[in-house]
């Protein structure tokens, strides 16, 4: 493993507390970002480090504290706010006590803080606490961990590593691990680093560097006694298929997979809870799942019991899963889950646990031999966590069988007793908005005013989003604006309602994304000005390509997206008021646009069965929202200007005024009608809503 330190990058950090700067902790934060970028040693919030420091109080006074990652930070882009500030003299005391609870370590920890955190201490802050170094360095290295679950552990510590690192068997991690290590390091105070066994390593220094050089040393041995034991490919069976052949099977898999890990809520006609999909789809992984004892590996308990509450206690393995007929292959994997799901009451139950301990009894990993390794989470952070574990775990448990090792897990006791642990509970923090966790919606024509307002509400709302448009610089600006903002819960994809085969590669790369799709807007559209006696035909084909055509092809491949997923879902139709109040001059659009609406009233009527619920709203008037104009009004306006004698501005103030409300009408407010139906608040489908002001000419009747 390459060291990364760099000593002058090292320097240019800069830490300060109570506008005092603090060395030390700038190298911590320092030596902890080279440790959370390098996967090999830690994943997504894994790992821990501390500094022990001391700061000055308002009186002048020096007190001694112990900077401590919180739980659940990602070392990755730590700051300072990523650590916790704690009393290390106090908290040193501790270690005099014969016994510790969690619940009474988490209570002596929140009132010994020596600065206000709004996060808890890791559950391993009094291991840092106890062991004498400056800087302690504790990580979760893959190639450790090759070593330390397997049969032959020790032995091959010691051979990889050396005398000079002492090893600790397993031990819940918190006060009893803490006391374990402080008896380890003060029986080998010689010693370079701990090995706690299917946990990970510790290293420490005087200074962040020396902790962080130790660290890499260790790991690059670890490393290269793996590299001279391995004899080849030892997980044998049948060749696995192609990738390409995955995807396609993972394509037609997903949304079905999807739509029976949702969790119903017996009180909203809304499920309480959706999930995302993320797939482990790679030639590692496939070879893995069509190898003799991929299953038998699969289902031996994980790497370390950090992993449980990302991935569960083992992943659901369905075999022969046949892809062709949907209906079998829902009714076989809601078979697959609901036996999942009551072997994991029965553990629950094994361990004295009432059913309702659980927090979810579905599987957060499913196998799928021939299809790859999927996993799911509230949101796609959660998912790419489990993705990320599951990668890692493979190649490690790859790795003990192709060096002469057996795997060797935890058993379930240890496993329970860290699944439900308070501080691990605590990192499963998801934030919920008005649709349920792990909603994924789908907006046309995202790239103008109404869509770019529809995207950013969906967005505000907790949605996952897919803005499509033409391609071009509109949606790429787009798509960038708002995933600087909403980061991994926004893609963009090019989708042309025209086109058959556009609308079924878009919602395929939604499904790769995400897994499947719950709300589908469909806003795209075109106008054009001109009268009945001067309209050239191919002006109005141009529009019904859009209006019409294109709201059908839409239509259509949500109704089999649905009847896939067997989940419900929404379509809401960006209709217009010139539905119901057509204007002179306007003929193609008013009349394209109806039938499209007609269309949507349609699929009201075929697609309730599958408790698919499509409504619309007719909004009028809708100039910009920000710095995005509506193209429809770029066509209309001039026209529209010319004929009043107004400017852009008399314009909107015209069209302000003759509504009844005197309102502008603006995107956000047509955002809040989509939402009102994507929230399901009434039992309601094949309905209109006006975004208008208020004209009674064209109230839907």
């Amino acid at each position: 493993m390459k060291n990364k330190w760099n000593e002058d990058a090292a320097g240019t950090l800069i830490a300060t507390v109570d506008g005092q700067r603090q060395p030390d902790l700038s190298h911590r934060i320092y030596s902890a970002r080279l440790i959370g970028s390098e996967p090999d040693l830690v994943l997504h919030g894994g790992g821990n480090v501390s500094v022990k420091t001391s700061l000055t109080d308002v009186f002048g006074a020096v007190e001694r504290v112990i900077y401590v990652k919180a739980s659940g930070q990602d070392m990755r882009e730590i700051g300072q706010e990523g650590f916790v500030a704690l009393d290390q003299d106090y908290l040193a005391r501790l270690a005099a006590l014969e016994s510790l609870s969690d619940e009474a370590m988490k209570r002596e920890l929140s009132l010994h803080l020596a600065r206000p955190h709004g996060s808890l201490p890791s559950i391993e802050a009094l291991m840092h606490v106890f062991l004498p170094p400056k800087f302690i360095d504790h990580t979760h290295p893959a190639a450790v961990l090759a070593l330390t679950n397997r049969k032959d552990a020790e032995r091959l510590i010691v051979e990889a590593l050396g005398e000079k690192v002492a090893t600790i068997s397993y031990v819940k991690p918190g006060f009893e691990l803490a006391a374990a290590a402080a008896r380890a390091f003060a029986s080998h105070s010689e010693c370079d680093g701990l090995v706690l066994m299917h946990h990970g390593l510790i290293t420490w220094g005087a200074t962040a560097r020396e902790a962080y050089d130790r660290t890499i040393e260790l790991v690059s041995r670890a490393e290269q006694c793996l590299k001279a034991r391995r004899t080849g490919r030892a997980l044998v069976g049948q060749t696995a298929i192609g990738l390409q052949k995955a995807v396609e099977r993972y394509r037609a898999v997903a949304p079905v997979l999807r739509g029976s890990l949702i969790v119903r809520d017996d009180h909203s006609s809304l499920p309480a809870r959706r999930v995302i999909l993320r797939p482990l789809l790679d030639e590692d992984a496939l070879w893995f799942l069509e190898s003799d004892n991929g299953r038998e590996l699969a289902l031996s308990p994980p790497l370390t019991p950090d992993n449980l509450i990302r991935t569960g206690v083992r992943p659901l393995w369905v075999d022969g899963v046949d892809v062709v007929g949907t209906a079998d292959l829902k009714s076989r994997l809601v078979a697959e889950i609901e036996r999942f799901s009551r072997d994991y009451t029965d553990y629950l139950r094994r361990h004295a646990a009432a059913p309702g301990h659980a927090t979810d009894t579905l599987p957060k990993v499913v196998m799928l031999p021939g299809v790859g390794i999927v996993c799911a989470g509230r949101d796609v952070r959660e998912a790419d966590i489990a993705r990320d574990i599951m990668a890692q775990t493979i190649d490690v448990k790859t790795a003990i069988v192709e060096t002469g090792g057996t795997y060797d897990g935890l058993s379930e006791d240890y496993l329970f007793a860290m699944e439900y642990d308070t501080f691990q509970q605590a990192k499963l923090r998801c934030q919920a908005g008005l649709l349920p966790i792990g909603t994924v919606a789908l907006v046309t024509g995202s790239a103008g005013a109404i869509g770019s307002g529809i995207c950013e509400a969906l967005l505000e709302a907790g949605a996952h989003v897919a803005v499509t448009d033409l391609p071009g610089p509109g949606l790429d600006s787009l798509a960038a604006d708002m995933r600087e903002v909403h980061g991994d819960r926004v893609v963009g994809v090019p989708l042309d309602v025209c086109s058959d085969a556009g609308v079924a590669e878009a919602f395929a790369a939604v499904v790769d994304t995400w897994g499947g799709i719950d709300l589908i807007v469909m806003n795209a559209g075109l106008a054009h000005v001109s009268s009945l006696a001067d309209m050239e035909l191919r002006d109005f084909q141009r529009l019904e390509a859009v209006n019409v055509e294109g709201t059908l092809v839409l239509l259509r491949a949500a109704a089999r997206l649905f009847a896939g997923q067997g989940a419900g879902g929404d379509v809401v139709l960006v209709s217009t008021k010139n539905v119901f109040a057509p204007g002179a001059g306007f003929g193609a659009y008013s009349a394209t646009k109806a039938a499209g609406h007609q269309l949507a009233r349609i699929a009201s009527l075929e697609l309730a069965e599958l408790d698919v619920r499509v409504n619309m709203v007719a909004p009028d008037a809708v100039f910009s929202h920000g710095e995005r104009r509506s193209g429809l009004w770029a066509e209309v306006g001039p026209a529209r200007m010319q004929a009043r004698g107004l400017d852009e501005e008399g314009l909107e103030e015209y069209y302000r005024n003759r509504n009844l409300l005197k309102v502008r009408v603006s995107a956000s407010d047509v955002a809040r009608a989509v939402l009102f139906f994507a929230t399901r608040q009434t039992p309601t489908t094949g309905a209109t809503i006006p975004v208008d002001g208020g004209l009674p000419d064209s109230t839907p009747r």
